[in-house]
């Protein structure tokens, strides 16, 4: 009877060359993204960006309903409405915004590509053909999927703060925006989606590639695929908090 000590030695025997294999393939994916043809591109972007919106918009008026009008309002009662820009720009466009986003496409778009890798057979030339065009289209589709959930996140903030009689102005809500966000934020947010979208792409990608999945066996690939994402995604989150506040 194996124990879980023994499942446990077992998973550290085979860490290293796990680790190894997925460098190896994130190395591959990377570069055939670079030379994905074009074409394959935009039909990805289409596939992945346009049917996520309606989701994500959904997500970014719950953000802006729940999180950001509740705030201006808190904000106002405690007379500290002179920090609504700052808590605004820390939470919805730095974190929260990125974060929710990655976390949608893992688990939308991550396993319709373990699903679609994982029932072809395995050929090298399919590298730059499949896996490419899907890890470039996710790097672009996160970001623009951030931005247009922070706009959404952010108006309908205000709109709820505005039907609950808080006296702020748009121009005033705005201009603190405009006064809390550094031009370094802008890169920042931008690089941080675009990583996310890479991680994304490449983990699903490995899980579908690695080898031709039998349908019993689609359900456990992504299922690690879309845990893998967002740990990594965490992870990667962690790494920019802790670089932005060092500086």
């Amino acid at each position: 009877m194996t124990t879980w000590v023994d499942h446990l030695g077992e998973l550290a025997i085979r860490a290293p060359a796990g680790l190894r294999r997925r460098a190896r393939f994130a190395r591959a994916a990377v570069l055939a993204a670079v030379r994905a043809p074009r074409a394959a591109t935009r039909r990805e972007v289409a596939r992945a960006g346009l049917r996520q919106l309606p989701l994500t918009g959904l997500v970014g008026l719950a953000l802006g309903v729940l999180v950001v009008g509740q705030a201006v309002a808190l904000l106002r009662q405690v007379s500290a409405h002179q920090y609504i820009g700052t808590v605004m720009v820390t939470v919805v466009l730095r974190e929260l915004g990125p974060l929710l986003v990655a976390f949608l496409v893992a688990a939308r778009s991550g396993p319709a590509l373990v699903v679609e890798l994982g029932t072809h057979e395995t050929q090298e030339h399919w590298l730059r053909e499949l896996v490419g065009p899907r890890v470039r289209a996710l790097a672009v589709t996160v970001p623009c999927l951030t931005i247009y959930l922070i706009a959404i996140a952010l108006g309908s903030g205000y709109l709820v703060a505005f039907l609950q009689g808080v006296p702020l102005r748009w121009q005033v809500y705005t201009g603190q925006l405009a006064n809390a966000v550094h031009w370094l934020d802008f890169g920042l947010i931008g690089l941080k989606a675009i990583l996310f979208g890479v991680v994304i792409g490449v983990v699903s990608c490995y899980h579908g590639w690695v080898q031709t999945l039998r349908i019993e066996e689609l359900p456990g690939a992504t299922t690690r695929a879309v845990v893998e994402s967002m740990a990594l995604c965490v992870l990667l989150d962690v790494v920019f908090l802790v670089g932005y506040f060092g500086r």
